[in-house]
């Protein structure tokens, strides 16, 4: 008799795939972003991208920068919209769940801010899917802070059951 073979998802795709379902979580009206922390295989906590609790919804006009016409990466600083990395932080600390030594899993490259916080907070991998805006700067603070940070590649021939 011959073993079945194994077609369940890497930690890597598995873990992913979570952080993109946290993503349709998201009230931004611009983009769907998602992240989960995991440590010892295990989700100690997810985010997304939106504004604060008890804020309007960005997608109801919680969020002026984002109903505006101002170009994708300008006037962050004007957006009321928390990142998924940070909500995924912000929630731990508000359940106090302890994220040192943990991994990140998030559905694009963390900004400079994020990437402040994820160090502070004492995350040691960050996986990323997509690139947005991952500056040299960024990188090398990652790399400083001794938190390893690579990117996501999906394995030829994985269909994601989440469509996404």
């Amino acid at each position: 008799m011959s073993k079945a073979a194994d077609t369940r998802p890497d930690w890597d795709t598995y873990f992913m795939e979570i952080a993109h379902v946290a993503a349709t979580r998201s009230n931004c009206s611009r983009r769907h972003v998602g992240a989960i922390v995991v440590r010892d295989k295990r989700i100690i906590t997810t985010g997304y991208n939106g504004t604060p609790r008890g804020v309007r919804n960005c997608f109801d006009g919680g969020c002026p920068r984002c109903a505006s016409d101002s170009p994708s990466g300008n006037s962050l600083g004007d957006c009321i919209c928390a990142h998924a990395e940070e909500n995924a932080i912000v929630q731990a600390a508000y359940h106090g769940i302890s994220v040192k030594d943990a991994a990140m899993y998030v559905t694009i490259s963390p900004c400079l801010m994020c990437a402040k916080m994820i160090i502070n907070a004492g995350i040691r991998e960050v996986v990323y899917e997509g690139e947005y805006r991952f500056t040299e700067s960024t990188r090398s603070l990652l790399q400083e802070g001794g938190v390893i940070c690579r990117q996501f590649t999906r394995a030829a021939g994985f269909n994601s059951s989440t469509g996404l």
